[in-house]
């Protein structure tokens, strides 16, 4: 997983405020607070955990499968990037 080891900082600080999201959610129940509040910082932590994954899932490809980077022009480099442009809409 040598991408995952590459970006390793990056990604633990997105793990790290993704803790940050979670205690928040925590808070506002302890709190409770009104449930649209509850329910924003839920969808905050679901669009974070959902943007790791894609993040992940992109280095994945890009290492381990084919970087379209390498040739832009091929067609299998124009079908990953498209399959990852999509990977990206699907998990905003």
């Amino acid at each position: 997983m040598a991408h995952t080891i590459r970006d390793k900082e990056k990604l633990l600080n997105r793990v790290r405020r993704m803790r940050g999201q979670l205690q928040a959610v925590e808070r506002a129940l302890a709190e409770e607070r009104d449930c649209a509040v509850v329910l924003q910082r839920i969808a905050a932590c679901r669009g974070a955990i959902n943007g790791l994954m894609a993040e992940v899932i992109d280095g994945h490809v890009r290492y381990h499968v084919l970087n379209p980077d390498q040739d832009p022009t091929s067609e299998q480099a124009r079908g990953v990037q498209e399959l990852l442009d999509v990977v990206k809409t699907y998990f905003r």
